[in-house]
């Protein structure tokens, strides 16, 4: 778990190092309009969709978790270098993004796979708590770094993206040398799919299933967070690359005690009260300004992030055959990041046609 956790680490230095800089790149570098960046984020957040369910069926039928999570880090690292060629063209970043997050739709399922066969059932949510927290740190550093680049090298986000890829090649090395599959826990049984969507039949299972998606079409993108935060606040744009920070570092706080409380009082109650707290996050906007706007937006978010990323797979995973543990998850994480990516699409759209 801990080599999947240094992994996972290096992973989001690479990935938030592009994603906190990607508002600024896009809208405020570009000139694309909220409704084009909203697309881009729909398609970076929701095209991981199309190969979830695929990726753990093949994970569960051969029995190869590592290698098709590696398969994900390895594709992912080659997007960053995609960014480079993609110029201007919104079709071309569009493409591009597609490329970075099909890795990442991979790569999700088998990892969170083998974080529960490797971790005792009723320590679940600590299990993914550390592992969060480690995952956190990378997302902690990311926008440290490409703020540092840029504060040295301003507008060089060439620069960014090679960095981002170097990073995200030497948590893709970790994986192989390190990170041990699972293949002789599970019995060699056929895996199908559709087994995988006859989980669905399983009343608590289909019951988190629908909850996770209603609760991710009212979940807005991290880049409109810090995009609202920005134009509230009138924040410097060098400056927004900073803001993922707040999240994250509430986020690497709260995680292990949070999944901890979470194996003792329930996690399904932890996983909604995240839920409200971003719905206090949202609030905020309606009615607060300055500092108190700033902080309260940020320490709400990451609460959100604590009380869900982790917890839900903690929620699900003891509800899926061992045979089917990927298959399952995958099945979950797709309804969440189509859901996900159709509220970008939406609140873009919305931005753009009110001119807010």
């Amino acid at each position: 778990m801990l080599a999947l956790g240094a992994v996972s680490l290096l992973t989001d230095v690479s990935s938030e190092m592009v994603t906190a800089i990607l508002p600024l790149y896009l809208v405020l570098g570009l000139g694309f309009s909220p409704l084009q960046f909203g697309v881009l984020d729909g398609i970076y957040t929701g095209v991981t969709a199309l190969v979830r369910v695929v990726g753990g069926h093949a994970a569960d039928r051969w029995q190869r978790r590592k290698l098709v999570a590696g398969l994900g880090y390895g594709i992912s690292a080659l997007g960053k270098l995609g960014l480079l060629a993609a110029g201007t063209s919104a079709t071309a970043m569009g493409l591009v993004l597609a490329g970075d997050r099909t890795g990442k739709g991979l790569r999700t399922a088998p990892r969170d796979a083998l974080i529960t066969l490797s971790s005792e059932p009723s320590a679940l949510g600590r299990a993914f708590g550390v592992h969060r927290a480690m995952d956190t740190v990378g997302a902690f550093l990311g926008p440290l770094v490409a703020f540092c680049l840029l504060w040295t090298l301003p507008a060089r986000y060439d620069v960014v993206f090679v960095v981002s890829f170097c990073f995200a090649a030497l948590g893709f090395l970790v994986l192989v040398l390190f990170v041990r599959d699972h293949r002789d826990v599970l019995p060699r049984v056929a895996v199908s799919l559709r087994n995988a969507f006859g989980l669905l039949r399983s009343r608590p299972f289909r019951r988190v299933c629908l909850v996770a998606c209603g609760l991710g079409l009212l979940t807005l993108g991290d880049g409109f967070i810090y995009l609202l935060l920005q134009k509230q606040l009138d924040v410097e744009v060098a400056y927004i690359a900073l803001l993922p920070l707040g999240t994250a570092g509430v986020y690497l706080l709260a995680a292990v005690p949070v999944g901890a409380l979470a194996d003792r009082v329930g996690r399904w109650r932890i996983f909604l009260a995240g839920h409200l707290a971003l719905l206090g996050a949202y609030a905020l906007f309606l009615g607060t300004s300055g500092i108190a706007l700033l902080v309260g937006v940020l320490l709400l978010h990451g609460l959100f992030y604590a009380c869900t990323d982790g917890v839900l797979m903690a929620v699900a995973g003891p509800m899926v055959p061992e045979e089917l543990r990927t298959s399952g998850l995958a099945l979950l994480q797709t309804g969440q990041v189509l859901a996900r990516a159709f509220s970008s699409v939406l609140f873009g759209a919305m931005w753009t046609w009110f001119a807010w």
